[in-house]
């Protein structure tokens, strides 16, 4: 420690060393992302430590094409490596300019390029990408603009120049391309001889199978117009060393040719995404299985036509499987899902949008399995309306110690109950979404649902005489409530003081929250959001569509949960500018920000967003009718992150817009 003299008022003053280097390195790693951008402004060593590698690795830059990227460009030069998504690129000047700059300022460092919604012209690609030695990951979706002539690499020179830059190519994404051919495509990848991963989504291939001649098309002719099956599998069999994913969603892909794309010799893929590919079959599913028997990622989502067969098959031959989405597969009933989840290393399971699907089967396959062999993290619900409180409560109990994301939402049948099992046994929990779960109240947010209704077999039991076809309310029997007449018992100060005593299992209990979805639980009120909306660590929250919250839910919400970044209060009429302005001191995080058909929001708010929140990105103020244009084009003026601003009839006008 070093003493030194004060200037003028005679008093000693102390001069504390710098830190080391390594110390504020360390000191910055619990900091999130944005945080650490804040601290590298305090001073030099500060931000040379935030440059250290360990906060560099997978840092994307993305922009649209305009004069002022050139200057961020060159900025970027300084730093070792990084990726670029590029949008807005068209054949102008300033397009050919800012490639121009990436290829001489970022060359041999630039690890991965995407250049979504541009039109881009080949010269001008051509001219960068023989400066791209470092790269990747290489970005070309919807770029029909490139291919539409056919002529793309069609010169020998060209394909020389891009294969030597490109050799180190890993990922080749060429999705939603309407003119690829044959000929185009085999010049590219001919370029890339190292690909691990290979996305043709949405394109337009020739998978047809023709009967007469018992071959796909295209296996003795080229295709002109359309990528073929024959031209696909030359590729699987060149760079079946190294080619490990593979994404043919959206495509016509028929169960002949998925057999054909599985049976290649010496392939052995580990990812596989199949999402849409509605002509495939419980057939194609068990030859993939016992073709590729070591994959970890599958995606067989939207293919309508599978049923518990192809279940019943992936339990049996995926044996290190990791990763399964079923989604939408409606034909898919429980058969099979307790064998599902016996897979030892299954971590991920979607079954949204499976409406068959009532998790018995999922409760007696963890059942029967060892707690070892309990590895699920993430299990996804959304709109499976016959799950209920029993399978809730199971699943929450013996997934306690590794699930981190569970998805209900519209699982209308849930009620606080099941809040109750979650709070109570699934304490891990980073992402929770309970949007559209009706019959969710305070009191189960709150923790104070009587233990006499927490039994698991409850809805089994007799619940009196019910009406039958035959007879009517003879006097002899109670007639149902009706739904409207189930009005919930309101929170009470004196069942809050109770709350604030008792360790029941309120939702404060899964304090590693990081996302939270509350969308239309409309029965909830200010009483349990202001007492358990206290996350240190929450990033996302959506309270929309709650008409009875009021701004005490805000500003209670915006001192408690201080990282958020992203904040849905659309459709909420209680939320005013009193509130905002009290919140937004403590929102200087905040990104994205939805305030849709919030009447009382007016041009107050604006200016309170423009002063607390300049890290804006999206915002949304569409049909709040006392918001001015004035206002808003102040807003655009001030906020220079802003990239998504939707105002449609704000004031009464039709008026939107998308930056």
């Amino acid at each position: 420690m070093v003493w030194t003299m004060g200037d003028s008022d005679g008093e000693d003053a102390v001069d504390t060393p710098a830190l080391p280097v390594e110390v504020v390195v360390y000191i910055l790693s619990f900091l999130h992302a944005s945080d650490r951008k804040e601290a590298s402004l305090v001073c030099r060593s500060w931000y040379s430590a935030s440059q250290d590698p360990r906060f560099q690795r997978n840092i994307t830059f993305r922009f649209p094409a305009s004069a002022s990227s050139l200057e961020l460009i060159r900025g970027l030069g300084r730093k070792p490596r990084c990726s670029l998504i590029i949008s807005q690129l068209d054949g102008f000047s300033i397009s050919r300019s800012l490639l121009l700059e990436v290829g001489l300022c970022l060359g041999p460092k630039l690890e991965s390029l995407a250049l979504p919604g541009s039109s881009i012209t080949e010269v001008s690609l051509l001219a960068l990408l023989p400066r791209l030695s470092s790269l990747r990951r290489l970005d070309l979706r919807g770029l029909d603009s490139l291919f539409m002539s056919g002529a793309f690499l069609s010169r020998e020179e060209h394909r020389q120049q891009v294969r030597s830059a490109l050799c180190g190519l890993e990922e080749l994404d060429l999705s939603d391309l309407r003119y690829l051919s044959d000929l185009t495509f085999n010049r590219l990848t001919g370029c890339t001889p190292r690909l691990r991963r290979l996305s043709l989504a949405g394109c337009h291939i020739a998978f047809e199978f023709d009967p007469y001649r018992g071959c796909p098309v295209g296996a003795v002719e080229d295709s002109s117009a359309l990528l073929s099956l024959r031209n696909l599998r030359r590729l699987l069999m060149e760079q079946k060393s190294t080619l490990v994913a593979l994404d043919l969603s959206r495509t016509s892909i028929t169960p002949e040719s998925l057999r054909t794309v599985a049976q290649v010799q010496g392939l052995f893929l580990e990812e596989l995404i199949l999402h849409g590919c509605k002509e495939l079959t419980n057939y194609s599913v068990e030859v993939l299985v016992k073709h590729q028997p070591s994959l970890l990622k599958l995606d067989i989502s939207g293919c309508t036509e599978l049923t518990s067969r192809s279940v019943e098959a992936i339990a049996r031959g995926l044996r290190s499987l990791t990763h399964l989405s079923l989604s939408q597969d409606w034909r898919i009933t429980e058969k099979g899902l307790s064998d599902l989840l016996l897979l030892p290393s299954l971590r991920s399971l979607d079954l949204s949008e499976c409406l068959h699907i009532n998790g018995t089967e999922m409760a007696k396959g963890l059942k029967g399995s060892d707690a070892a062999r309990r590895q699920l993290e993430t299990l996804n619900l959304r709109s499976c309306t016959y799950i209920r409180d029993p399978a809730v409560f199971f699943l929450a109990q013996l997934l306690g110690d590794t699930l981190c994301e569970l998805d209900l939402t519209s699982c209308s049948n849930v009620t606080d109950l099941s809040v109750c099992a979650v709070a109570t046994y699934l304490q891990k929990l980073v992402v929770l979404r309970l949007g559209w779960c009706k019959e969710v109240t305070d009191w189960g947010l709150l923790g104070m649902v009587q233990r006499a209704k927490c039994e698991p077999d409850e809805e089994t039991g007799d619940k009196g005489p019910r009406f039958t076809r035959t007879f009517g309310n003879m006097g002899f029997f109670k007639p149902p409530r009706l739904p409207f007449e189930d009005r919930p018992k309101l929170v009470t100060p004196n069942d809050l003081e109770q709350f604030r005593q008792q360790a029941g299992a309120s939702l404060l209990a899964l304090s590693r929250l990081q996302e939270l979805d509350l969308s239309a639980c409309s029965k909830l009120t200010d009483s349990s959001i202001t007492q358990v909306m206290r996350f240190p660590d929450l990033h996302r929250l959506s309270l929309s569509m709650l008409p009875e919250i009021t701004d005490d839910s805000l500003v209670s919400t915006a001192r408690h949960c201080r990282s958020l970044t992203s904040l849905v209060l659309s459709h909420c009429p209680g939320i005013s500018d009193r509130g905002v302005a009290q919140a937004a001191p403590y929102l200087p995080r905040l990104q994205h920000l939805y305030l849709s058909c919030c009447n009382n929001i007016t041009d107050r708010s604006l200016l309170l967003l423009v002063q607390h929140c300049k890290r804006l990105r999206t915002l949304d103020i569409s049909r709040c009718n006392n918001i001015s244009v004035a206002a808003v084009d102040f807003l655009q003026t001030q906020l220079p992150f802003l990239e998504n601003l939707h105002y449609k009839f704000i004031g009464g006008a039709d008026l939107s817009l998308s930056l």
